[in-house]
């Protein structure tokens, strides 16, 4: 399958199944949308006829590109065939019940009362509640001895705030790191917060065992302020930038990310991100907003369009950053267009349900954090495992090629399928399909393709000088 588009002054080819693109001038960018349905001639004549009034496209021209793109195809990097849907369903077998990450939840809790919070201000709908060290302990002993032949194993610290009990996350991290050596295991831990307990003691302890930290802010002041409050309904912002400030500085400015979320009050959040870049921070994520199409903080129709051409400006921004040599990443802008994931990943997706899994504070197993709280999707608990078989079953299934809608979509080996929570907050099942994250997320991947194309070409450009 071919995607086609034009961003930024560059006409972009797409081969979905190897990943292969090509920048191309215009007569290519026509020459290849018309092979798959005429013969060579026709589109000799085609492109004849419509280059008319350019004396630089000759027969001989047309014959030298068309040789090319039939060079392309032979070469698997254009029109390529999918030899992956034979093995989607079969890829998650191969792995077993190996678990290799897990989301503690070792506060549901939090200092904020955040209006759009789908984890229901940090309680997910149920009882506030501290994790103790012995369930930690033993949902880290679970990991280990789920995980099989895994070394490298992943813990992220989340909430409410896991600040809020911060002595356990310092103990399980200790017992953690005394297992390393005698279990063969490595612990990469990472730190969810929204900033408000940050101090010396929190900044120390992150940068020597924290791999990476996710710090919560949405941009602007009055846009933060407007939703990110505490329980007297103040907003938080002046209380938690510098200390962002203070820990990223002291991280030497990497492995961080502060995370925003936009909604309907701006889904001009570009000026959110480089509010953000202002002030000082160059890793940075926007996130559109997850909640119920009646919720006040939904993105409407109209905002999808604002999203979209948002994420054009950004792209364009970036780039003009990186020429001048001051860039600033954004996640969803990362993509690696010499290698980029593995097969298993891009056809499987995260693993939520099978590999990856969110502990609550009492220890019970769910698919990811954004099933906590749904009875029908508790998976089993630390002790026992995973109990409910049938359930990891239907997540084992999700894949790239599990849903009917996906079958002719071009990003599918991108986004592998999509999020499964999305699709059951918005369809009531993870085999549906949430339509306004997959418009995003194909706008979202045609930006980050045009940027890492340009930056391709800029570095070709020096090399040649």
């Amino acid at each position: 399958m071919v995607h086609q588009y034009k961003l930024g002054g560059y006409n972009i080819v797409l081969d979905s199944c190897s990943g292969s693109i090509h920048v191309v001038d215009d007569v290519a960018y026509d020459a290849i949308a018309l092979t798959p349905d005429h013969t060579r001639e026709e589109i000799v004549r085609t492109l004849l006829s419509r280059y008319a009034d350019r004396a630089d496209v000759t027969r001989e021209d047309l014959d030298a590109c068309l040789g090319d793109i039939e060079a392309l195809v032979r070469a698997g990097k254009l029109y390529s065939p999918d030899t992956f849907a034979p093995i989607a369903g079969t890829l998650k077998e191969r792995s077993g019940d190996v678990v290799k990450a897990l989301c503690l939840h070792v506060a549901h809790t939090c200092n904020l009362n955040c209006a759009y919070c789908f984890a229901s201000q940090g309680k997910y709908h149920g009882d506030r509640a501290l994790m103790s060290f012995e369930v930690g302990k033993q949902a880290l002993d679970f990991l280990m001895d789920h995980s099989g032949a895994r070394r490298n194993l992943e813990v992220d610290f989340f909430g409410g705030e896991p600040l809020m009990n911060w002595d356990v996350v310092k103990r399980l991290v200790a017992y953690a790191r005394e297992q390393e050596g005698r279990r063969g295991k490595r612990f990469r831990f990472t730190l969810t917060t929204n900033g408000m307990l940050i101090d010396d003691d929190v900044i120390d302890f992150c940068n020597r065992e924290m791999s990476n930290v996710v710090l919560s802010l949405d941009g602007r002041k009055e846009i933060h302020d407007r939703l990110r409050v505490d329980h007297a309904g103040r907003g938080s912002y002046d209380r938690i930038v510098p200390k962002f400030q203070r820990l990223v500085a002291a991280r030497g400015g990497k492995n961080y990310y502060m995370r925003g979320t936009f909604t309907h009050q701006n889904p001009d959040f570009l000026k959110d991100v480089l509010h953000m870049a202002d002030l000082g921070f160059t890793e940075l994520s926007m996130e559109p907003v997850v909640c119920s199409p009646s919720d006040p903080a939904a993105l409407t129709a109209e905002d999808i369009e604002i999203v979209k051409a948002q994420y054009e400006q950004l792209a364009f921004e970036m780039l003009r950053r990186a020429r001048e040599g001051h860039p600033i990443t954004f996640y969803h802008y990362m993509l690696d267009l010499t290698g980029g994931p593995c097969v298993y990943k891009r056809v499987s997706g995260c693993g939520s349900g099978t590999e990856y899994m969110a502990v609550t504070p009492w220890g019970d197993l769910y698919p990811c954090h954004q099933f906590v709280g749904e009875e029908a999707y508790k998976m089993g608990d630390v002790w026992q495992g995973v109990t409910n078989a049938a359930l990891r079953e239907q997540f084992r299934a999700c894949n790239a090629y599990s849903r009917p809608e996906c079958a002719s979509c071009w990003g599918r080996l991108y986004c592998s399928g999509g999020c499964a929570a999305n699709a059951y907050h918005a369809t009531g099942s993870i085999g549906g399909v949430y339509k306004p994250g997959c418009e995003l997320f194909l706008k979202r991947i045609e930006c980050a393709i045009m940027l890492q194309a340009a930056l391709a070409e800029d570095k070709e450009r020096e090399a040649d000088a």
